[in-house]
C-alpha cells in the first residue's frame, strides 16, 4: 500500500487570539505493516497519531488530542484504549475531531476500528471527519462521554459524497452514545458484516499478532 499523505495536507491551523498558531505535532508516525502497540501513550493536540498505512493493533493504549488526532490510512484496530479529548484546553477551538481516516476507494482495505474503548475528556468532538472520499471508522462496544457532539460525524470536504463513507456505531454506551441526532448517513451493519471487522478477519488473517502474557 503506498502512502498518499503528507503532513502539509493536514487540516488548516487554528489561530489563537493574539496570533499564536496551533500547528501539527505528531507524536508517532506508523508506516510498517503488522505493527502492534501495547500499553503505550500518545499525547498531543493536533494530528497526535499518524496511522499512515499497514495493519496495526493498538491495545490498552492512551491517545490524547483535540483535532484529527488519529489520522491517516491505516488498517487498524484500537482495542481497550482510552481516548482522551483535550479540546477545552484550546481557547479558540470550539470543537474537535477524534479521527480523520483516509480511505481512498471502495477497494481500499483501510479503516479505523475501535473496540471496547472509552472516549472521555473536556470540550466537544466529532467521532470523525472524512479525510478521503471513502473514509471508514467503526466504534463498537465503546463508552462515549458527553464530549461527543450529537451529530457524531462530519463530511468535511466531501459533502454530497456521504454515501461512500462507512461510519458506524455498534452497542455504544454512555451519555454521548445516543444516535437520535446523528447524521442521517451513518451506516448500520448486521452481525455478519461486522464480523469482517473483527481482529481475526480485519488485521490478523495470517496470525501475526503476538500473544502478550
Amino acid at each position: 500500500m503506498q502512502n498518499s499523505f503528507n503532513l502539509a495536507e493536514a487540516p488548516q491551523l487554528y489561530d489563537y487570539s493574539g496570533g499564536t498558531y496551533i500547528t501539527q505535532a505528531v507524536a508517532a508516525r506508523i508506516f510498517g505493516d503488522r505493527s502492534a502497540f501495547f500499553d503505550c501513550g500518545f499525547m498531543g493536540f493536533q494530528d497526535t497519531l499518524w496511522d499512515v498505512q499497514g495493519r496495526h493493533l493498538f491495545e490498552n493504549c492512551y491517545i490524547e488530542g483535540a483535532i484529527d488526532f488519529i489520522f491517516g490510512r491505516g488498517q487498524s484496530i484500537y482495542k481497550d484504549c482510552l481516548i482522551n479529548v483535550n479540546v477545552a484546553s484550546l481557547p479558540q477551538v470550539h470543537q474537535g475531531f477524534i479521527t480523520a481516516q483516509g480511505r481512498e476507494s471502495a477497494a481500499d482495505s483501510s479503516g479505523f476500528i475501535f473496540k471496547q474503548c472509552n472516549v472521555t475528556g473536556a470540550g466537544q468532538v466529532f467521532l470523525g471527519r472524512a479525510y478521503r472520499p471513502y473514509s471508514r471508522v467503526i466504534f463498537e462496544d465503546t463508552s462515549l462521554d458527553s464530549v461527543v457532539a450529537p451529530e457524531g460525524w462530519d463530511a468535511w470536504n466531501y459533502k454530497g459524497q456521504e454515501e461512500n463513507f462507512m461510519y458506524v456505531e455498534v452497542n455504544g454506551r454512555g451519555p454521548g452514545s445516543s444516535t437520535t441526532k446523528r447524521v442521517p448517513w451513518e451506516k448500520k451493519l448486521d452481525a455478519s458484516e461486522l464480523r469482517n471487522f473483527s481482529l481475526e478477519f480485519f488485521i490478523d488473517q495470517d496470525g501475526w499478532i503476538p500473544t502478550i502474557p
